[in-house]
């Protein structure tokens, strides 16, 4: 039996003018119409899933027409929902109501208003964590009804718009008491309980959830405390207590750290005291971020390129402060041999010409600056000496000691070394300085 009735096969048949259709021939043609229209939906069909969609549209039935070389559908598509109307003398028969237009009511219809520009326009969501009154954000009223009813609905100019409320992350009451508590002894960093805290930050596993805290924190402090020396190597031991922690997910928080590591490491000033020892928190912050290159690195493609043009910036910049220049140099040379191949050794030449004037007494009285201009060939002698110590390696024979043949021959000893070839060290130096 076919899913088309009869009755369908004698509207058509009557709306193409054949009024005299027999009932027999409308139940014989039933089954054949049911079979085309089956063929066509299954066309239909497989253009939509070689479209990637999921939705049949009407320009899948008009390819499927075309695929069997019928003539498609002509006409235009509306936005508007189809208004179906039930056949008078059927009562399974629906057929689809068209209003009849006139060109000329539609030719002397006025214009419709041109649309507007494509535009962005920016605007302030909340200010310290309030939310502005202006048009573009939604008004207290629709977000207090929100806050009532699970479900409700804000309508501006008649659309209707699904207001979502700001999720807030809620803290047990130990995890902010934790939170205070490692604040508090970071920023007496002299206290014994700051180790033990540390300690804990890198072991325990239930502190997730304080990551964003601590990353604001850190920001925070780096940058109004500059001048404070001990807050701020207390602050990078506790980073590398994060860090440290396997179960903590800092992925998604790097970049908000990276900016107050980086400063503790090429910052012009770190502490306001002469004693205070900013070239060991310089040093240990390069180690940390050689750490977070080798550990992030794989995820973040651009973490080490970017942050290796940071620092060759601070490098070559003629304007920074020898502090800085060591800082970045410290850096550049963390990140491995390959690093100083690359770009410290073909910028020495260069860069020797200003700093051989700082070193000398006769050139720079000040002692402060000599002693800084110092440190800075000593993080090159390092950088350098790692550089050849890792082309070195590749001689396994020169690191190893010589082999002697040692015999006794009347009373004396002998010793004669094996035949080696002869290797000049210092040349070997020039050659790791000038490969790259």
């Amino acid at each position: 039996m076919s899913n088309v009735p009869k009755e369908a096969i004698e509207v058509v048949a009557q709306s193409i003018g054949i009024s005299n259709l027999s009932p027999d021939v409308a139940l014989a043609l039933t089954p054949d119409v049911e079979y085309r229209v089956r063929e066509i939906m299954q066309e239909a069909i497989k253009c939509m899933r070689h479209s990637r969609r999921t939705v049949l549209t009407t320009d899948d039935v008009d390819s499927a027409l075309k695929l069997r070389n019928v003539e498609p559908i002509y006409g235009f598509a509306s936005g508007d929902p189809l208004r179906f109307k039930r056949a008078a003398g059927h009562k399974d028969l629906f057929y689809i109501d068209d209003n009849d237009v006139e060109f000329k009511d539609v030719i002397e219809a006025p214009l419709p208003r041109a649309p507007l520009g494509v535009s962005v326009t920016a605007h302030w969501l909340a200010i310290e964590g309030v939310q502005p009154a202006i048009p573009e954000n939604a008004p207290i009223e629709a977000l207090a009804a929100y806050s009532d009813v699970k479900k409700s609905e804000y309508k501006e100019d008649g659309i209707p718009v699904d207001i979502k409320l700001p999720v807030k992350h809620v803290l047990s009451r130990e995890l902010q008491l934790y939170f205070e508590k490692i604040t508090e002894l970071t920023r007496r960093s002299s206290s014994t309980l700051f180790k033990e805290a540390l300690a804990s930050l890198a072991t325990d596993s239930g502190l997730h959830a304080l990551v964003p805290y601590f990353t604001c924190f850190v920001a925070d402090e780096v940058t109004r405390n500059l001048n404070s020396f001990p807050l701020l190597f207390a602050l990078m031991r506790l980073v590398r207590s994060l860090l440290q922690n396997p179960h903590i997910h800092i992925e998604p928080y790097l970049q908000q750290l990276m900016p107050s590591v980086i400063t503790c490491l090429v910052a012009k000033r770190l502490g306001n005291r002469y004693t205070d020892n900013h070239w060991e928190l310089r040093n240990f912050t390069a180690n940390l971020v050689s750490s977070i290159c080798k550990r992030f690195g794989h995820v973040y493609h651009n973490l080490q390129p970017r942050l290796t043009r940071t620092l060759l910036h601070a490098f070559l910049d003629p304007t920074k402060t020898l502090p800085q220049h060591y800082g970045a140099i410290q850096g550049l040379a963390a990140l491995g041999p390959s690093v100083v191949r690359l770009l410290i050794l073909p910028n020495l030449d260069s860069y020797m010409q200003l700093l051989e004037p700082e070193m000398i007494l006769e050139k720079q009285k000040n002692e402060i600056k000599r002693h800084e201009a110092w440190c800075v060939y000593g993080a090159l002698l390092k950088a350098a000496g790692q550089c050849m110590h890792d082309r070195l390696k590749m001689f396994h024979s020169l690191l190893s000691p010589p082999a002697h043949a040692i015999w006794k021959s009347k009373g004396r000893v002998a010793t004669t070394m094996t035949s080696m070839p002869s290797f000049n060290f210092f040349s070997c130096y020039v050659t790791c300085l000038k490969i790259h």
